[in-house]
């Protein structure tokens, strides 16, 4: 017999700031929903990453305090958010309306954390004219997710534009050769921006505790 006990890491919230997210995908409803007994027992949030719509319904009918992000297909459960503001603002950062669903992800749960966090979409390179309108805007961030998919150009541009740390999110969007956002991360990963970060295809939940260890660690040595 295989040990289906679900063992959380109750403790990571307090070890690393971070709530222990759950991959919805490859799990089921049954399984979904004991966690998130477990979760709310303890009175923690709950972050509920690539989860069907079908299952979301279904969540949503036994918990019915969650709340489903449809966009970053996302579900959230638990205590009330406040925004610490003295972290500042982390930019997420869209080539095109492709890139919504795992830039949402990256939203979701940056705000899920106390991060404000806002989008700024459709300023890929196709169309530079675009992104030289909105560079005032980036600069104002603390940090900035950048989403791209086809050759993944668009964080190595930012990254020589601003200052701020920019972390490079490859979408698996593109033709042929793009073979599911492989040329995105491998176009990232041999980016000459120096200081560029990168992290895995279509990872929106790792792009955004990325951004918030940054501000986090800023913070402290400001103080």
């Amino acid at each position: 017999m295989i040990d289906k006990e679900v063992l959380l890491d109750l403790e990571r919230l307090s070890r690393l700031g971070m709530v222990e997210a759950i991959w919805g995908e490859n799990k089921s409803c049954e399984q979904i929903a004991e966690i998130l007994r477990r979760l709310e027992a303890a009175s923690q949030l709950a972050l509920v990453t690539r989860l069907s719509q079908e299952k979301a319904e279904k969540l949503l009918r036994t918990f019915q305090k969650a709340e489903y992000h449809s966009e970053a297909s996302c579900l959230t459960l638990g205590p009330s958010i406040v925004i610490d503001e003295s972290l500042g603002e982390v930019l997420v950062v869209t080539a095109g309306t492709s890139d919504l669903n795992v830039a949402a992800e990256a939203l979701v749960s940056l705000r899920c954390h106390g991060v404000q966090a806002d989008i700024v979409m459709d300023i890929g390179v196709a169309g530079l004219h675009r992104l030289l309108k909105r560079l005032d805007r980036l600069r104002a961030a603390k940090a900035l997710i950048v989403c791209a998919g086809m050759e993944g150009a668009l964080p190595t541009i930012i990254a020589g534009l601003v200052p701020q740390p920019v972390i490079g999110l490859p979408v698996s969007v593109g033709y042929g050769v793009s073979r599911g956002g492989q040329a995105a991360l491998q176009g990232m990963l041999a980016s000459c921006a120096p200081g560029l970060l990168v992290v895995n295809i279509d990872n929106g939940y790792g792009a955004a505790m990325a951004a918030l260890r940054i501000v986090k660690s800023s913070l402290k040595i400001l103080s």
